[in-house]
Order: structure tokens, then sequence, then C-alpha cells
């Protein structure tokens, strides 16, 4: 393997050792779905809160049913939400509610379905025997209060909006979403709404970085298109570097005349980490930092190359600096033998499914180049063959990165 070239694993690691910091923000418990939490959460107390009935039916205390009682008073009833009665002379019950407070006295739930009442007296069908306590969920059997309940860097789905509202917390900290620019380079490049010339080719990439950190839920982006020259690219890059906290580069980082972006780069005090990685596609790909508040990734112009570096390195790694808590990649199956001949860690399109025992399958789906972003069509998403190996059998498992989610 040619020297100069890193290690995927090791391009992995000097990226995610040298992550900035972003800050904290507070934000309404209904606009937090998808951040990153960025403070502990603690119960605000037992869970559930009382011992709680999850049975229609009545509430007796056991010894009375021990001791031969099988036809119990009924004494008053107990609906949720409301406090807690207590049971009155031996004999007795309460009719409880689902949901409510076990009144005071009682330990023990029997379903409305066991029982029949007549003038006030609730009778247990023939031979039924009930067990002490069931029915109840004990008071603080879920969690305690001050338990830790969901940690910083905890993505926020549907059950952490729960458990956040259950904690009463109407505002919560997150990490905030950091500015990001997303810059394209080239003279061949044109928008997709303008007329387009034989020699020239119409921008994609820009508008895929840009719909991946949206679906990552990346607020603040702005895209920049910049031609080969420069002085333009000194001056805008230099702009773009005071605005925005992170860079998303897409060609002019490999050793073409007119790949004038690392240099550049480089001169506006953009410190190189990575550059040119034993990846297949996407061995130009290039990283840097300037100060503790800087990033920058160049990625290569192919447009294939270019959503492979973003899912594979710049998404983690911005969720990482915004205190996210790390996740290994998911694995799959490859559904069909793969022969990749390179000594390149190979990323390879595959489309998910499954076989007959649920396991799940990637179908791979090969590229002419890494310019045919057509064929990246139906995929979803892309899996990593080591660089180690050339023949990949059916069944090899491999990490799998998503192009969303």
């Amino acid at each position: 393997m040619n020297e100069s070239l890193l290690s995927v694993a090791d391009a992995q690691s000097i990226i995610f050792s040298r992550l900035i910091s972003f800050p904290t923000r507070r934000v309404g418990l209904d606009q937090s779905l998808g951040l990153i939490l960025a403070e502990k959460v603690l119960a605000e107390r037992d869970q559930p809160p009382f011992d709680r009935v999850t049975m229609d039916g009545i509430a007796i205390a056991q010894g009375d049913f021990d001791g031969g009682t099988r036809s119990f008073q009924i004494q008053g009833i107990q609906p949720a939400g409301s406090p807690a009665l207590s049971l009155g002379p031996a004999g007795g019950c309460i009719e409880a509610m689902t949901g409510a407070v076990l009144p005071a006295g009682c330990d023990t739930v029997i379903a409305v379905e066991r029982i029949q009442v007549d003038d006030g007296v609730a009778t247990l069908e023939p031979g039924y025997e009930p067990v002490q306590g069931q029915f109840v969920h004990p008071r603080g059997s879920d969690y305690r209060q001050d338990d830790v309940l969901l940690e910083p860097g905890t993505r926020i789905g549907v059950p952490e909006i729960a458990i956040l509202a259950a904690t009463g917390k109407s505002q919560v900290s997150v990490a905030a979403s950091p500015r990001i620019a997303i810059i394209s380079t080239g003279d061949e490049v044109v928008e997709v709404d303008q007329p387009i010339l034989p020699h020239q080719i119409r921008q994609s990439n820009s508008h895929a970085i840009l719909a991946a950190l949206t679906a990552a839920g990346h607020e603040h982006c702005q895209c920049l298109h910049l031609a080969d020259d420069q002085d333009t690219l000194r001056q805008k890059l230099g702009k773009a570097l005071e605005e925005n906290q992170v860079l998303i580069l897409s060609g002019g980082v490999s050793k073409g005349k007119f790949d004038f972006v690392p240099g550049i780069l480089e001169e506006l005090g953009v410190a190189k980490h990575v550059h040119r990685v034993a990846q297949r596609p996407g061995k130009p790909m290039w990283f840097g930092t300037r100060g503790k508040d800087r990033m920058v990734f160049a990625l290569p112009g192919n447009p294939v190359s270019t959503l492979v570096c973003l899912h594979r390195y710049v998404l983690p790694a911005i969720s990482l600096a915004m205190g996210a808590t790390p996740r290994p990649p998911r694995q799959v199956r490859l559904a069909e033998a793969i022969t990749f001949g390179s000594k390149l860690t190979c990323f390879l399109p595959v489309t998910l499914t499954s076989d007959s025992d649920g396991q799940l399958l990637g179908v791979p789906r090969q590229t002419n180049t890494s310019g045919d972003f057509a064929s990246l069509a139906g995929t979803d998403g892309f899996v990593e063959l080591a660089a180690e190996n050339s023949e990949f059998p059916a069944g090899h498992v491999a990490d799998f990165y998503p192009w969303a989610g």
C-alpha cells in the first residue's frame, strides 16, 4: 500500500480526536425532537409515585381473604386522579379504577371479571384465589426519585420526549447546531436552474450535502459555489471561515493543476490533519482545523465520493462534536459475493433486504465510477469492506452506513 495513504481507521481516529466543541441552548420540549441532549435528566419523583392500581376491580386487604372472607362490602369508589381513600372495617373493599391510587389499608386488587356485585356487596367467583399484591404497580418500582433517566449525549427521540415530559422538563438544554458552509468548487459546475453547455455539469453535490445535513437536524447551513480562481477562493474561503464553524467543500482537493483548495486552506491558517485515505471511492479526502473553533472537510468532487465521505466521516464527526454519544455502526451480511481487487477499503452501496430467517442483508449495487451517482438511486447506504481482503463471500458481515438515520 502507498505509504502516503492513511488507513480508514487512522483517518477516523485523527478526525475524531481533533473535534471542536459547540455551545448549548435551551429549547422548548416540543422543539427538542431529534436534538442532542446536553444535560443530565433526573427523576422528579418515584415512578410510579404511588402504589398504582393496574386493573379495574376491587381493592381488598389480603388478610381478609386469608381469614375466609369471600363477599366484601363495598365501602367506596377510588377513581384515578383522586386522593387515596382508606379501607374501613374488616371484610370491606373499595372499587378501584385502573391508574388510581391503591386505597390505604389495601394490598391486593381483584379484577372486575372475577366478582359479582349485588346490593353493594362484591362476591368472588367460586374457587378464585387472589395473590397478595396482584394488579398493583408498587411505588418506585420503575425508578426512584433522583435516579438518572437520561445522560448528556442522548439523541432525543419519541421515548425521550415522554421521559422529559414526565420529569417536568418544559425546557431542555440541547447542543446548538453549528453554522455550516457548504462550498462547491469548479468552473464546470452550473446550478440546476441555469442553461447548460456541453462541457458543463449541473450542481448536485451541494444539494445532496444540504439534504443530508437537514435530515440530520442541522438548521444553519448556507451554500456557496466558487470558481477555480486562487484569489476568489482565498477571499471567499477566508470569509466563510470567519462566519461558520464548519466548512464542507466538494472538489479541488486532488492533485490537478487547478486543485487549489488544500494549499489555500493552509494559507488561511487551517492545519491539515488528513489528506488522502486508502479508500475507494473518496481517496483524496482532506480534513483540517483552525484553532479550537473551526473544522474543515474538503471532499472529492465526484458525487459518489462526496456522499460516501460525508456519511462515513463528516456527519458522525459533527454529531460527536455536538456531544452525541457514539454508537457503533449497524452490521449486515452481504447478499452476494464481491471481489474487490484494489488494496483499498471499499465502500460499496447496498440495498437492504432480509432473508427468510430475518437476517438483514445488503444487496450490492456497483457503480461504474465514483461519478455514477444515478446508480445510488434506491440504495439504503453502503458497507465498508476491509482493505486486507479482496474476496468477500455471500454472508460476509460488514459495517453498514445509512444515507439517512
